[in-house]
């Protein structure tokens, strides 16, 4: 939900990794199963109290939903229904166009959604709800990419890791393994506990659970780590 990284393995194939920093006082998240929406099964987590989810995966798209669009913005509740709800409605029509032009993104708070399609070869699109406009992004799905949530973290922040993640790519030029980037999730950063990867902002806010989905040639497969 507030800090995502994209890698390329080759035309067909990524590692995607993502952190969930939430309010601990929100309940703690069902660990993700395999769920049908439509005719299409769909593996994730699940948000206890909304029902819905931050991020998921299937045989030919994996998504990933971030809290806010460009800059922080004013809560401003009651709004017509859950950001978690965005992820299982796109898998209903299983086409970003369709999804783009048809869903209803009026009353719903700020988000940055990020859409892999991995059929035959890898799209990348980078969709971002400000309140009032959708702004729509091919992003070039051979460059590795991150993401932070612009509720949670400001420009400065946001640039710094940005920093860390190419540091962390220029160690490893021939390659980068998905236990590494597991590692950088969890243990990147300067010492602040407060932005670091893996955060904790007096227990009250802080990472509670990281998801990684890492499509070969094979298959696709996931990693969940709970930390409550």
């Amino acid at each position: 939900m507030c800090v995502l990284t994209f890698v390329p393995k080759g035309e067909q194939n990524f590692i995607l990794t993502n952190n969930r920093d939430e309010a601990t006082a929100r309940p703690k998240a069902i660990p993700p199963q395999a769920y049908q929406i439509g005719n299409t099964s769909v593996f994730m987590p699940k948000d206890a109290l909304a029902g819905g989810t931050w991020i998921a995966t299937s045989d030919n798209f994996t998504l990933c939903l971030l809290n806010g669009a460009f800059e922080n913005h004013i809560h401003q509740p009651p709004y017509r229904q859950s950001r978690g709800t965005i992820i299982p409605a796109f898998f209903e029509k299983q086409n970003l166009s369709s999804f783009v032009n048809e869903f209803l993104f009026d009353g719903i708070e700020n988000f940055t959604l990020i859409v892999i399609e991995h059929q035959k070869e890898l799209f990348l699109t980078e969709i971002r709800w400000d309140g009032h406009q959708l702004s729509v992004a091919e992003k070039d799905a051979q460059q590795s990419h991150i993401w932070s949530s612009a509720t949670l973290y400001n420009a400065q922040i946001r640039h710094e890791r940005e920093n860390w993640f190419e540091q962390l790519l220029n160690q490893y030029p021939t390659g980068i393994s998905a236990e590494i980037l597991l590692d950088f999730h969890q243990n990147g950063g300067n010492g602040d506990i407060q932005n670091d990867m893996r955060m904790n902002r007096n227990n009250t806010l802080m990472t509670q659970c990281i998801m990684q989905v890492v499509k070969d040639a094979k298959e696709v497969q996931y990693q969940y780590i709970d930390f409550l």
